[in-house]
């Protein structure tokens, strides 16, 4: 079988036509005939070797020739070649030797190798130096030239930097140089930083960056991954855009303001064309952005100003660069408004103007407020008369003009007779319509410049001016009472009132408009109290005294109405022992225009004036209720009340004290003391003891308040059933460097004690005069040495805090 298996190959070898045929019938391949013919070709190749000529042939190639033979079986294996073997011996070349050339041949080759490598390499180390320097060089002179700085940092790590770095961040060159680049990044910005350098961002963005000494600046970054001296590598570019970001943002705050704005922002060139405006300027104008461009400011001339208005604004533009004014111009309808403006002039540097900035608010609305505001600061809201502002104006230029023209002129003070009853009867709806009709009647009286005004109420006052005689000031004054007694209908209701006039002169009465006023005023008091419904002339020399009682009466009891009094309380104490024993009721008037007024300021003046029982029943419902008020805060407080002669002699004065008391049920009656003034003044001492015995007999103690000063203090000190006397302050005051006072001093004591009467003393200012006191017996005192009048809410801290002086227990 594998000796026919091998014939049948060599028939293929020597016939590869006749096989291609077979192949091509019997089978089906996708080779051509030609390619078939060429795998015959090459296959032979390889397995029938061409003849060769034989000739220097290597023993071994023969051996290996015979022996692929035998196994193709195409010679026997007992067949040998060695008769085809050249026999080289005799001039075969020693063994050694091709080893020895090859090995000596690859070392020059290696040799010549390694040297050439190596001048190669020099070279390229050379010449990669000095692209290397180059660089280095370019990368120095770029950095210190670039506007800001430059680092080159391996994650974060500063490699290499310019100075402009330090410049910007506050580092020495040598602290920057392996510093991690990252802390001069504000840690909130660092994720961003990082992210970048992640992502390999070369474009630029903003962060925050930190300098040396903590502060924080706006910082541009912009960043590029590189080689940098074989290791990779992130140059960084560091741009400080603080002043930038304030430009811009300054920028950005301008046309903000410029586009909203409330007020109205026009800009021109310097011939005056309008280049741009804002969105309140077309509001205001009514005029559009596209409509105003181009224009000169005069397409809003209202025709209100003349040549030289505008004339003067244009000099203070170009002598001073700015001006501020009102102006009135004409909005696009044709409706004129007022303009609050201001222009300035933007410059260059030589001076030279640029731009006119205009700036203006429409203030139309304002001005009409202004002058409702100026007219109801000027005139009565209700008769739309002048008021008391206007009145004033006009009457210091009437008296300048009086003095000049040497005519004189009158005020006349104005009161209706009547009005309260028509208010309280009609109601305020019939007052007001009374007030306003006899406005238009007694102003119809005047004579031409002539004024009326309303002060308020019912009371008006009238400048008459330009006066040549009185005959013309009487006939205007009559009137005056006759317009003012003209009947008001109002619907099925009629009223009618009088007034009654005071009158003052002008120059005769040469003093202020204020004082003429108030002269006028006192006047019409006593027009009033002379019947009414006539005028009164003002007498500086008669009328001074009774008009001044009549003001204070009236403004007393304008006060009471109004709360304008108030009570001080000065402690009254035992010296001694430092027991407060009570304290004494003191009144007070916090006067609306001369300010705090003692007693002595106004008792006098209304002395044995009805007003003055008004002003005593006060003082004592006051201090009743003060005195329950320290009750609820667990305060127990003696309180005195002076009362003078006049209230104590009043019939009802009893019955008084007896309802007040009974207001106050839980108030002790014996925890108020009377302190009896002017006892000297005491009439009928019958009566008044009577009235003593009644009011002690209520649970009221008393006490003679001026003790030493009337000439029979001995026969009430007898007669009257006080338990106290008060030594009088005049006394106490001077007895120390007085003997005469300290004389009367001492007598009071001696007399009290005689007596079986307490005594105290008032005036006590000093320590000295508190010492003295003790000396001569006397333990019970009052006095700025002591206290001072207080408010009610204070006298509890006082409590707290009173010590008797150290120097009073040595006596």
């Amino acid at each position: 079988m594998r000796r026919a298996t091998l014939k049948g190959w060599r028939y293929a070898m020597d016939n590869p036509e006749e096989i291609i045929d077979v192949i091509l019938t019997k089978y089906q391949v996708d080779k051509t005939r030609e390619h078939l013919e060429f795998e015959a070709t090459e296959i032979r190749k390889l397995i029938v070797p061409e003849l060769i000529q034989i000739g220097h042939m290597n023993p071994d190639r023969w051996q290996h020739m015979r022996d692929t033979f035998i196994k193709a079986n195409l010679i026997d294996d007992g067949r040998y070649f060695d008769g085809f073997i050249y026999d080289t011996s005799t001039t075969k070349i020693p063994y050694w030797v091709f080893p020895t050339l090859s090995f000596a041949f690859v070392i020059v080759l290696i040799t010549t190798l390694i040297i050439i490598y190596l001048q190669r390499f020099n070279r390229k180390l050379a010449e990669n130096k000095q692209t290397l320097q180059e660089s280095e060089a370019r990368f120095k002179a770029l950095s210190e030239a670039t506007y800001g700085g430059l680092m080159i940092h391996d994650q974060g790590r500063i490699l290499e930097c310019n100075y402009g770095l330090s410049e910007i961040t506050g580092f020495d060159y040598s602290e920057l140089i392996g510093m991690n680049g990252l802390e001069l990044i504000l840690p909130e910005d660092l994720e961003i930083v990082l992210q970048n350098m992640r992502d390999d961002y070369t474009h630029s963005y903003e962060v925050t960056g930190v300098r040396k000494d903590g502060s924080t600046y706006a910082l541009a970054i912009k960043g590029k991954n590189i080689v940098y001296k074989g290791r990779n590598a992130r140059v960084v570019e560091f741009v400080d855009i603080t002043n930038k970001k304030q430009i811009e943002d300054k920028l950005k705050l301008a046309a903000s303001v410029f586009t909203h704005a409330r007020e109205g922002i026009m800009i021109t060139d310097p011939n005056g064309n309008i280049i741009d405006v804002n969105d309140t300027f077309c509001h205001i104008t009514g005029y559009s952005r596209d409509e105003s461009l181009g224009q000169n400011p005069r397409f809003l001339n209202s025709g209100r100003h003349s040549q030289a208005f505008f004339k003067a604004m244009w000099a203070s533009l170009i002598e001073d660069k700015q001006w501020s004014g009102e102006i009135w111009n004409k909005r696009k309808s044709g409706e004129l408004y007022v303009g609050l403006i201001t222009i300035s002039a933007v410059t260059d540097k030589q001076e030279k103007t640029k731009n006119y900035v205009a700036l203006f608010s429409d203030i139309t609305r304002m001005k009409q407020h202004q002058q409702q505001l100026e007219r109801i600061a000027h005139y009565d809201t209700l008769t739309n008369l002048p008021n008391r502002v206007m009145l004033a104006d006009r009457l210091k230029r009437a008296m300048t003009q009086s003095v000049r023209r040497q005519q004189f002129l009158a005020v006349a003070y104005l009161d209706l007779d009547g009005f309260k009853m028509v208010n309280d009867t009609y109601g305020h709806n019939m007052g007001d319509q009374l007030l306003i009709e006899l406005s238009k009647y007694m102003s119809d009286s005047l004579r031409e410049g002539d004024t009326i005004a309303r002060i308020g109420g019912d009371e008006f006052i009238v400048l008459l001016v330009d006066l040549d005689s009185m005959d013309d000031c009487e006939r205007v004054l009559d009137r005056l009472l006759q317009a003012a007694t003209r009947p008001v209908t109002s619907g099925s209701i009629t009223a009618q009132v009088s007034t009654s006039i005071g009158v003052t002169l002008f120059p005769q009465d040469d003093v202020s408009a204020d004082q003429l006023i108030r002269h006028a005023d006192q006047a019409m008091y006593i027009a009033k109290q002379t019947g009414k419904n006539h005028y009164h002339f003002f007498d500086i020399h008669q009328d001074k005294s009774i008009q001044s009682q009549h003001v204070i009466i009236e403004h007393i009891q304008q006060g009471l109405e109004q709360g304008e009094f108030f009570l001080h309380y000065q402690p009254k104490v035992n010296m001694r022992t430092g027991e407060v024993v009570g304290v004494e009721a003191l009144i007070r008037w916090q006067h609306p225009e001369r300010g705090l007024l003692l007693p002595s300021d106004f008792l006098p003046m209304i002395e044995n004036h009805p007003i003055s029982l008004v002003v005593g029943d006060w003082v004592i419902a006051t201090a009743l209720s003060q005195m329950a008020t320290w009750q609820k805060l667990g305060l127990v407080m003696p309180v005195s009340v002076n009362v003078d002669a006049f209230q104590l002699q009043q019939e009802d004065f009893i019955a008084k004290l007896s309802i007040a008391l009974a207001h106050h049920p839980k108030i002790k009656p014996s925890l108020l003391e009377l302190e009896i003034l002017e006892t000297s003044a005491l009439g009928d001492i019958m009566k008044v003891m009577a009235t003593m015995e009644a009011c002690i007999g209520l649970g009221v103690n008393f006490a003679l308040d001026d003790f030493g000063t009337g000439f029979s203090s001995l026969t009430y000190l007898k007669r009257l059933p006080a338990h106290l006397l008060k030594i009088d302050q005049s006394f106490v005051r001077d007895m120390l460097v007085d003997i005469e006072d300290r004389s009367i001093v001492m007598g009071v004591i001696s007399l009290a004690k005689a007596f079986n009467r307490q005594v105290i003393a008032e005036g006590v200012e000093t320590i000295a005069h508190g010492s003295q006191l003790l000396a001569m017996g006397c333990e019970l005192a009052q006095g700025y040495g002591i206290a001072m009048p207080m408010h009610a809410d204070k006298l509890p801290t006082w409590l707290a805090q009173w010590q008797p002086d150290p120097a009073w227990d040595h006596v």
